[in-house]
């Protein structure tokens, strides 16, 4: 039995972050999260009526463990107070909107784990207000794109997570493209041996991954990415201002590989977000290679306890008719 937070576990933290005066009076979790429990707290006695906590205890994750993870690896899963905070730092220096943080805590003295409270900048995600209010959406939409350009236009000679180039440190790997070929390969195998479509085809599908990546030549400068960035995870503030969260995974890495995500994420919004003199054949790469990736890891996550079973079966029958639907026609 997992143990997530609850009102007594969160009540002193909210209460060192926002002053002695505030109280605690309900806790929701979040739907959602698989690496981090993310709760919202409505609280009595503050200037604010409610904060989200950040918990990354070992608890909130539902992913099962991997072996011989390369923690240098981009793609290498992203979750922590460091990686967050790093994150926000890069954004910030660009002035990209994030969530204030009232309190940050990696040593463990108010919480089991570690932990963020942070701002609390709406209960309406960007896909929610697609639905329910389109004249804001699409203001939010343009801003996000404003804001995407940019992260996009900020290079950088090397890729890799921001947490691990801000330590100095070096990616794993030789290109963008070698390792994006690499972990489809891994993911085409894993998917091969959990559902029979992938394993019926996946001779045809390694070799195109092969004949793609063999159309890409190499790059030298890299941009900002937020890594997986759906309309689920962009708020919207008072002010109408996109505001970008579960921003630990950013990286600087080939933008077609967040335009694949958008394009993807968005449908039929995606044209606002959409830029001129992308590499089309990185996109080709990079298009299948994320499908592939989007129905090996949610079948991953199912082999535990993850709660929304259907939404990640949903995602992976999506995107496996996408990556069969990208293999050449047979003469």
């Amino acid at each position: 039995m997992r143990k997530l937070a609850e009102i007594e576990d969160l009540s002193g933290l909210v209460r060192t972050a926002l002053g002695p005066g505030c109280r605690a009076v309900a806790v929701d979790r979040l739907r959602g999260g698989s690496k981090k429990g993310v709760y919202r707290v409505r609280v009595d006695g503050a200037p604010l009526g409610s904060v989200i906590v950040y918990s990354w205890a070992e608890a909130e994750n539902f992913w099962p463990a991997e072996r011989g993870t390369d923690s240098a690896d981009p793609f290498a899963p992203a979750s922590g107070l460091a990686p967050f905070l790093a994150a926000r730092r890069s954004l910030d220096g660009l002035g990209v909107r994030v969530p204030r943080i009232f309190l940050a805590d990696g040593g463990r003295l108010r919480h089991r784990a570690d932990v963020a409270v942070v701002e609390d900048v709406s209960e309406d995600t960007l896909e929610a207000l697609f639905a329910s209010d389109p004249a804001r959406a699409a203001a939010a939409l343009r801003d996000l794109a404003t804001v995407t350009d940019r992260m996009h236009r900020h290079r950088v000679a090397r890729y890799g997570r921001v947490d691990l180039l801000e330590r100095g440190g070096t990616a794993s790997g030789v290109s963008c493209e070698q390792l994006v070929l690499d972990r489809a390969l891994r993911d085409l195998g894993e998917a091969s041996e959990r559902d029979r479509r992938i394993a019926a085809v996946h001779g045809r599908l390694r070799d195109r991954l092969h004949g793609l990546a063999a159309l890409v030549t190499p790059r030298a400068e890299h941009g900002l990415i937020h890594g997986e960035l759906g309309p689920d995870h962009v708020l919207v503030d008072a002010a109408g201002h996109a505001v970008l969260i579960d921003v630990e995974g950013l990286m600087h890495f080939d933008v077609e590989w967040e335009h694949v995500f958008l394009r993807l994420r968005f449908g039929a919004h995606y044209p606002v977000l959409s830029r001129p003199g992308l590499d089309p054949r990185r996109l080709d790469l990079y298009a299948l290679a994320l499908h592939l990736s989007l129905v090996a890891g949610p079948l991953r996550l199912l082999d535990g306890d993850f709660p929304d079973r259907d939404t990640m079966l949903r995602i992976v029958e999506h995107n496996l008719t996408e990556a069969l639907a990208l293999l050449p026609r047979r003469p």
